[in-house]
């Protein structure tokens, strides 16, 4: 082949190449780590916590699995108020006003609940990054713990909460979320 056949060849080639490059480049680091994993753990747990409590039957809703622990609708206000709690504390900003429920409350209201506490923590989590996570925030009565800390409590309070609907569940005859088959 000749040179200008060849220099051809390079020429018609050099998009695909750069194309190619460009797709296997990798995206810039994070410049928010850890608020960035929080908001992705909240992607993933309202989408499960939400399932749960929409896959228990209403008229299970006052099922405690022994006298000693809460209903399953007292876990489900727990982590409404949970989430709106961290959530303002960890954007500092205000909770949002909510009526008081019980759990004596329907399905319904609870599921409410639940959804709007995880709406509530979207926005207030939008914006925050990792340029405060030293700053110590009043989490509970008279206990300041960093911004940090308390995003790593939240984040472990939702496995915790994911954990203990899937065993009210379970004792239930229901199948937790992340156990249903995958569909195809």
């Amino acid at each position: 082949m000749n040179r200008f056949a060849i220099s051809f060849a390079l020429l018609a080639l050099a998009p695909a190449i750069s194309l190619a490059q460009a797709a296997t480049a990798t995206p810039a680091p994070s410049t928010s780590p850890v608020a960035d994993g929080l908001r992705d753990g909240l992607a993933r747990y309202s989408k499960r916590m939400i399932a749960a409590v929409e896959a228990m039957p209403a008229d299970k809703f006052s099922f405690k699995p022994t006298p000693d622990q809460i209903t399953f609708a007292h876990l489900t206000l727990h982590i409404s108020e949970s989430n709106n709690n961290f959530c303002s504390k960890i954007a500092g900003i205000a909770a949002p006003e909510i009526p008081k429920l019980t759990e004596t409350d329907t399905k319904e209201k609870l599921v409410a609940a639940l959804k709007n506490s995880f709406d509530f923590c979207s926005s207030a989590l939008a914006k925050v990054d990792d340029s405060h996570l030293a700053e110590s925030i009043a989490l509970f009565k008279g206990q300041n713990i960093t911004r940090a800390g308390s995003m790593l409590i939240l984040s472990n309070s939702w496995g915790d909460h994911y954990s203990a609907q899937s065993m009210y569940l379970r004792l239930n005859g229901v199948l937790p979320p992340t156990a249903q088959p995958a569909a195809h």
